[in-house]
């Protein structure tokens, strides 16, 4: 179990969820599995044939499988945690889990059509330097999704997780003074967020 810091209360805090190492963080990750709906996501994500994805905050690797099965030409991720890399690339063979945070990708600049972090924008320590580093590495047209727990139908423990309004309106301002059109959307477990680049 590791430490962190979350922008969204300012605080320490530990957490299996926010950091996973060791059996805790093992476990943490098959719970991840089981209750994260991320094919809600998918018609959102819109990717198309050939396009280069980056998933930020990865955990077990079940939305880097679903996003090797839509016909994109790259999946690549970056999660903080070598527990949930080894579970990655059991569990999407074919995609590019590797070790890195919002704000550290270790990805080329414009590298990628569409970004997406789900459930995880909330336990970065920091909101702007997130934000900036996954602008940096979003091509001119693409797209950067951000979600999180909530949406029209969430599921108890969805409820339980959504963002205060106050939070979320933070969190739309930051996306649109980085990114040219920002819409929000409500999916049924979770609250998400489209930003885009515009072309160049």
């Amino acid at each position: 179990m590791g430490t962190t810091t979350s922008w969204v209360t300012g605080r320490e805090h530990d957490s299996s969820f926010a950091a996973p190492s060791g059996l805790m963080g093992r476990l943490a990750g098959r719970v991840m599995l089981w209750t994260n709906r991320q094919r809600d996501l998918l018609p959102l994500l819109d990717i198309r044939p050939g396009e280069h994805v980056l998933e930020v905050g990865y955990g077990p690797g079940a939305l880097l499988r679903l996003l090797s099965r839509t016909g994109a030409g790259r999946v690549a991720g970056v999660d903080p945690s070598p527990e949930m890399r080894a579970l990655a690339v059991r569990k999407a063979p074919g995609t590019e889990p590797g070790l890195g945070t919002a704000d550290r990708t270790h990805q080329p600049d414009a590298a990628f059509d569409c970004v997406v972090s789900v459930n995880n924008v909330a336990i970065w320590p920091e909101l702007e330097p997130g934000l900036r580093e996954l602008h940096r590495v979003t091509k001119p047209g693409g797209r950067l999704v951000i979600a999180w727990h909530g949406g029209d139908a969430p599921s108890r423990l969805a409820r339980g997780l959504r963002l205060p309004d106050k939070v979320l309106a933070t969190l739309e301002a930051a996306l649109r003074e980085r990114f040219d059109d920002v819409t929000r959307h409500e999916l049924p477990s979770l609250t998400a967020f489209v930003a885009r680049r515009a072309p160049a």
